[in-house]
């Protein structure tokens, strides 16, 4: 595992494109080594490599959702009647990325 450092920390926030305190960053760091801690723990049960990773903790069953059914995509004119801007046959959004 990657030591977590300051410098790791101050890394990966500017990457991110944003900035803490040093008061922010010395809390995060202390987080970091207790959450190294209880991985630690969590690694030394015995038998653990006998069971499969979960990604969520409770059963899930999804049996409310719909069938996929394929069906006839609107027409072109229909997707656009309602759309606020228009340009050169489709949909304009607004910029949203720098």
């Amino acid at each position: 595992m990657k030591e977590i450092t300051l410098d790791v920390l101050r890394d990966a926030a500017n990457r991110l494109m944003f900035d803490m305190s040093e008061e922010e960053y010395q809390t995060l760091l202390q987080e970091f080594d207790v959450l190294k801690k209880q991985m630690e723990m969590i690694g030394k049960i015995e038998g653990l490599e006998n069971y499969a990773p979960m990604t969520f903790p409770f059963p899930c069953e999804v049996s409310y959702l719909r069938e996929d059914v394929a069906e006839e995509p609107l027409k072109k004119e229909d997707a656009l009647r309602n759309a606020g801007s228009k340009q050169d046959g489709q949909i304009k959004l607004p910029k949203v990325v720098g």
